[in-house]
Parts: structure tokens; C-alpha cells; sequence
């Protein structure tokens, strides 16, 4: 390892190479802000990452013709470019990802790291984001680490020693933090209909926003709850400060709150950094279906921007917009349904756009993507009830799904179901 300052860090990374940013909270910004700094003299370098925090200086509109973003999952500060153009969206899922730098399907000339300082033995923390880090460092000729006074030093898969590790800078620079909106009645009642689901004891993946906000809200009466998911936030150190959250029941990881990146506030940060609870493993481990079928009461919440009449959910696109992501969200699901006594739930609210327009649609929007198919989906969640699929025609998943539909949006999803002969 050389330490060296930012700007030579990255002198090396020329036009045309690929180069693959650590993710979420973790993005490395010293890095990126000095790799930007040299925009003037590259053309098409190809940077991959999953969701990235912060302004993201290399997907501005000005640094099209330098930096060509390949997103994996798009953040808030990447779908201007993908949807303009300036940036390509992959459709992969969150469990495959480290399998496109270890089968070379993405090849990688540098990977940029926010890692702890080295430890007595020499390794440092990945921190805040495991996610496909190991892969891209293995696979990447060239490492660039901003070793982070800042970064709290996480457990588990996690750590890379300084003897893998070619170029590093010195920084003190905390992870970035996400703080949460308000939970609000509607999220409240969705949550209530979610934790009724799941048992004591069971095991559960949490995401970010409001309704995993309400329903851990709504979970503070449960007991022994684990925790295996691809990524958690504050409302997980509450489960566990309460003690709802042990894992005492869990089937493997017993005891562990196990994750592949974590984002949220600096209390977040403070709980991970050296707790032995937390255990911080790749996506191809968190998000592999045949794990996650391993936990016998598996409860895997997620959401969705639309469903139709039918059971399709769309979850990474607004029509043909591009919004997010495949993500973990058929990792969960697939892996949920399997399980013994597994629950997959997808909860939403019953309208977008101020009360509007209903997410409960005849047919999908043009040129929406389908992320969970009508032979996935089992739950269906919104504020005014639950609709159970599994099993269920088409004919008596329109009754179901119209039933947890806003009452204003009824009688159009009625009329539209009779016109299909689904009523």
C-alpha cells in the first residue's frame, strides 16, 4: 500500500476504463471528488455502482462525455442521467451482482473504497457497505482505498488487508447520513396490517422508508424477532434497544443481525461500529435465495409503485421512466415464499400523487416493468386491508386486490375488471 494525496490516487484511471464505487452511505467522495477534478483530460469512463449518497459530481450533465455511469440500482442523484441518456440502467438482481465481476461479465480497471484505517493486524473495515465490495476488489487490477478516520469498523465480510490495497489516501470524513421522512397514518395502518403477519420469533427483512419505518413501529410488541435483510436503518436499533430484536430464534446467524449495508442517521452508525450483533456478509450471501429459504418463519416486506388487477408488481420503474431498481426485492420475495412458513408481503399505499391516482391499476402503465410476476406474489398490503394470492385465480385475484383499493378507485376497477371477464 502507498499512501499518497487524493488527485494521485486516481492519476492513474485513464479514458475508457471501468471503474466500480463503493455503494449507499459509503461512497467514497474524497475519490470521486478527485477523479472529477480531472474530467478536462478523460472521455467515457465507465463508472458502476449501486445506489450511491451524496451529490454524485460525476453524474452532472456537464460530465457526460467524461463519465458514462452504469447503474445497477438508480439512486435520487442518478435517474436524471439515465433517464435523459447520459447513463445506463443493468436490470440485474442485488444477489447476482458480485457475480458480474467474478465471472468478468463487468470487467474492472479500479475500484474506489471508503474503508477504516488498517488495524494492528492490518485490516481494514469496508465500514457502512459490504454489498459486492470483495468481488470488485478482487476482480479490479487497481485498488484505491480513502482510509476514514470517520468510518465505523463493522464485523463479519468486511475487511481488506493493506497488503491488497495499491494506492490510499488519509481522510476524516463521516459516512454519509439518511435521515427518514414522518411516518403518517396511512404508513401506520399499513404497518399494523404487516407485524399482525409476522410471529414472534420470526425472522424479517426491513428496507428504508416510511412503511418499514410503521412497521417496526408496530412490531415493538413482538418478541425474539431476527434480522437477516440486505440493508437496515434506524428503526432496527429501537427493535433492538427494546428488546424485540435477539435472534435468538434465528436458524443460522443466531444472534446476529446480519446485512449487507446499512444507511441512516449517526446513531445508526454508532451502533454498528465493533458490535459482535451485527454481521455484515455480500449480497450473494444476504440476498441468496436458498439462505433466505432457510429461515423456517422467513417475513420479507417490500413495496411497489404499482400492481395490477392480475397480481403483477412493478417496482423500478414509473411507467417507462426508470425510478430505482430490480434490487432484493425477488431475492426476498422467492426466497419468503419458500421458506416453511414463510410471508412475502409487498405493502403499499392504495394512491399516488396526492390521492389521485390509485397504485391498484386494471393494467400496468405503459412501459412499466414487471420486478415480482403474478406467480411470485403471495401478499398484497395496502392501508385498507391485506390480499392473499397465492393460490388464487385471476378472477378471485381481482376481488382481492379491488377490495384493498382506495374506495374512491372501485367502482373504475370493477367496470375495468368486467370488461376483461375477470368480474
Amino acid at each position: 500500500m502507498r499512501m499518497v494525496s487524493a488527485a494521485d490516487a486516481v492519476a492513474g484511471i485513464e479514458s475508457g476504463q471501468q471503474v466500480y464505487v463503493h455503494c449507499a452511505a459509503a461512497a467514497p467522495s474524497v475519490l470521486l471528488d478527485a477523479l472529477v477534478a480531472r474530467a478536462p483530460e478523460l472521455r467515457d469512463v465507465g463508472m458502476i455502482h449501486l445506489h450511491t449518497e451524496g451529490p454524485g459530481p460525476h453524474l452532472a450533465p456537464e460530465m457526460a462525455r467524461h463519465f458514462r455511469h452504469r447503474a445497477l440500482f438508480v439512486g435520487p442523484n442518478a435517474r436524471a442521467a439515465v433517464n435523459e441518456g447520459r447513463a445506463d440502467y443493468v436490470p440485474v438482481f442485488l444477489s447476482e451482482v458480485p457475480h458480474l465481476f467474478d465471472r468478468g461479465a463487468l470487467p474492472l480497471d479500479a475500484v474506489l473504497v471508503n474503508a477504516t484505517l488498517p488495524d494492528a493486524h492490518g485490516f481494514c473495515s469496508l465500514g457502512v457497505s459490504v454489498e459486492a465490495m470483495q468481488s470488485a476488489i478482487r476482480a479490479a487490477r487497481t485498488v484505491i482505498v480513502q482510509l476514514n478516520r470517520a468510518m465505523p469498523r463493522t464485523l463479519g465480510e468486511s475487511f481488506i488487508h493493506v497488503d491488497d490495497i495499491d494506492l490510499a489516501v488519509e481522510v476524516d470524513l463521516p459516512p454519509y447520513e439518511h435521515i427518514g421522512g414522518p411516518v403518517g397514518e396511512i404508513e401506520r395502518r399499513i404497518g399494523e396490517f404487516v407485524a399482525e403477519r409476522v410471529p414472534n420469533g420470526a425472522t424479517i427483512q426491513l428496507g428504508i422508508g416510511a412503511i418499514p419505518a410503521a412497521t417496526a413501529l408496530a412490531l415493538q410488541g413482538h418478541r425474539d424477532l431476527g434480522i437477516h435483510t440486505e440493508m437496515f436503518t434506524d428503526p432496527v436499533v429501537d427493535l433492538v434497544e427494546r428488546g424485540v430484536v435477539t435472534g435468538a430464534c434465528k436458524e443460522r446467524n443466531r444472534g446476529k443481525i446480519v446485512t449487507a449495508f446499512v444507511m441512516g442517521s449517526r446513531r445508526l452508525y454508532d451502533f454498528v461500529h465493533d458490535n459482535p450483533m451485527v454481521e455484515m456478509r455480500p449480497v450473494d450471501f444476504t440476498n441468496d435465495t436458498h439462505v433466505i429459504r432457510s429461515f423456517g418463519t422467513m417475513s420479507a416486506i417490500n413495496s411497489a409503485i404499482e400492481v395490477d388487477l392480475t397480481g403483477q408488481v412493478v417496482a423500478d420503474s414509473i411507467g417507462s421512466t426508470i425510478y430505482s431498481g430490480v434490487g432484493g426485492q425477488m431475492d426476498f420475495i422467492r426466497g419468503a415464499a419458500l421458506a416453511r412458513d414463510g410471508r412475502a408481503i409487498i405493502a403499499l399505499p392504495s394512491t399516488a400523487a396526492g390521492g389521485t391516482r390509485s397504485r391498484i391499476v386494471p393494467t400496468l402503465t405503459p412501459g412499466a416493468g414487471v420486478v415480482t410476476t403474478r406467480a411470485h406474489v403471495r401478499t398484497i398490503v395496502t392501508e385498507w386491508g391485506v390480499a392473499e394470492l397465492f393460490g388464487r385465480s385471476l378472477r378471485e385475484r381481482c376481488r382481492e386486490l379491488i377490495a384493498i383499493a382506495h374506495p374512491d378507485f372501485r367502482d373504475d376497477l370493477v367496470h375495468a375488471a368486467r370488461e376483461r371477464g375477470l368480474a
